[in-house]
């Protein structure tokens, strides 16, 4: 296993490379160096690129079984690498290790799944008014990808984009977060273990300068970017007007309670979707509307559940359900949120009290009778807090999810099956989760909706956002 410090270099054309800037990342729990990286300059990143063109031309043309089966040694060599990479992730990212470990086994799983794609990309035949031609649609890869990746899923998320790219036969640089370097140099060796051609599989690292050289250079085919509106709309800016984008942009997440539901299973819902991963997840639960009869029962439900989480570091306490947050920013934006609702007649019923440990460790906030235009209800927080209310009718309810910002993630509880229906329509989000708080699955299409991005990650709709169709039309003697 890994404990000490990692030096993360560039992975180029099958060789690591030491830049001559470095950024270092500290431990968010204990402030202790996590990691050193070697900042990208535009030379390297000329370099990559290069390195992810000149692949294309032979990657693109290896069979879905080639690329397949280097995808499930992927995978394997991940798994082999299980508490290195985990231990990776809880280091600099704050995480507790049982689930980093839980994180890296999806990203094995996305592996496989994409593997499994690869030999399933289909094309078509269209039928001409003579016999004495046939038309031949065929789907191709678009070119080399650049991923830009944040540092909430540090594996998984770098994954979604390398499975669907290297499975549709495009290469790739990955830009990772500079919060975690040291995931996305451990999974360049894990793709070095695993046998893929030099150039196929590059990563780079920096912060969002460096980004936005990779996203802005000609010979980037399609950027793939997953991160907050604001880096998102700057990127949007910045990518020339012929390449293709997939933006994950996240939102403000609601869920919905109706007095028809299992209100033990809703509570457990919420708090799980709420304060996982120190709710740093971009369809973590933000707001909470709950059907007035209901109200103070699910309420008083949810406030017990809070106060049995253990938070704690997550290296020294790996089963602790929530561990430190990733950086001070979220750690103020989330006290900025909670005491403005408290200022606009809210009460806060759990969080109140300080961390022993300090710093970047604070316990999950559960704040009631939160005015609907606080920043609470409002925008996106991204750390352990969240609002709830109460609504007379389920229809108040969907105008209030749907008249914030984002497209995402929504959650219903009920146990009628016509409102699950009708409340599963109405509400414009990209993905709907009933009675359970798992909007996303791998063989399933992921994304979003209006300020919450465009794109699909997931599913056989995350391969084929990678590939672009070719119409051979052949004239043929009889």
């Amino acid at each position: 296993m890994t404990t000490a410090p990692l030096h993360c270099t560039a992975y180029i054309d099958g060789e690591f490379r030491p830049g001559n800037s470095q950024l270092t990342r500290e431990n968010p729990a204990t402030g202790e160096v996590a990691a050193i990286a070697d900042r990208a300059d535009q030379r390297t990143i000329d370099d990559a690129v290069a390195a992810a063109a000149g692949a294309f031309t032979t990657w693109s043309r290896t069979t879905g079984f080639e690329r397949g089966g280097l995808l499930r040694g992927l995978a394997e060599a991940a798994l082999d690498r299980l508490d290195d990479l985990a231990t990776s992730m809880t280091k600099e990212q704050g995480k507790p290790l049982n689930e980093a470990r839980g994180e890296v086994r999806k990203f094995a799983k996305a592996m496989q799944f994409y593997g499994e794609e690869a030999e399933r990309i289909l094309g078509q035949t269209i039928p001409n008014e003579s016999t004495e031609y046939l038309s031949v649609v065929q789907r191709e890869p678009v070119g080399p990808v650049a991923a830009i990746t944040p540092w909430n899923y540090p594996v998984e998320l770098i994954g979604w984009k390398l499975g669907g790219a290297l499975g549709a036969g495009c290469t790739i640089v990955v830009k990772a977060s500079e919060y975690t370097p040291g995931a996305a140099h451990l999974l360049a060796e894990c793709a070095h273990a695993a046998g893929f051609p030099p150039g196929v599989v590059n990563v780079v690292h920096g912060a969002g300068e460096v980004g936005a050289m990779l996203a802005g250079h000609p010979d980037i085919a399609k950027v793939a970017f997953t991160g907050s509106n604001a880096t998102g709309q700057r990127l949007f800016q910045t990518v020339s007007g012929v390449t293709q984008l997939t933006m994950e942009l996240g939102g403000s997440c609601p869920m919905i309670v109706s007095r028809h539901a299992d209100l033990d299973l809703a509570a457990a819902g919420a708090v799980r979707r709420s304060f996982r991963n120190a709710g740093q997840i971009c369809i973590a639960i933000n707001r909470i509307y709950v059907e007035q009869p209901v109200y103070r029962d699910f309420t008083d439900r949810v406030v017990d559940l809070t106060r049995a989480l253990t938070v704690a570091d997550g290296y020294a306490h790996p089963d602790a359900d929530v561990g430190a947050l990733t950086m001070a920013e979220i750690r103020d934006r989330t006290a900025e949120h909670v005491s403005d609702a408290v200022n606009r007649g809210a009460t806060q019923l759990t969080g109140v009290q300080k961390h022993p440990s300090g710093g970047l460790f604070r316990y999950p906030a559960v704040v009631v009778d939160a005015a609907a235009d606080s920043l609470l209800m409002t925008e996106e927080t991204f750390g352990p807090a969240v609002g709830v209310a109460a609504v007379d009718s389920l229809d108040e309810a969907v105008r209030q999810a749907n008249s914030v910002e984002g497209g995402l993630a929504a959650y219903l509880y009920t146990e009628d099956l016509g409102e699950t229906m009708r409340i599963g329509r109405d509400l414009d989000f990209g993905n709907v989760a009933v009675n359970n708080v798992d909007a996303g699955i791998i063989n399933a299409p992921y994304g979003g909706r209006r300020e919450s991005g465009f794109g699909t990650e997931h599913g056989r709709e995350g391969l084929e956002g990678y590939l672009q169709h070719k119409h051979l039309r052949i004239r043929h003697s009889h």
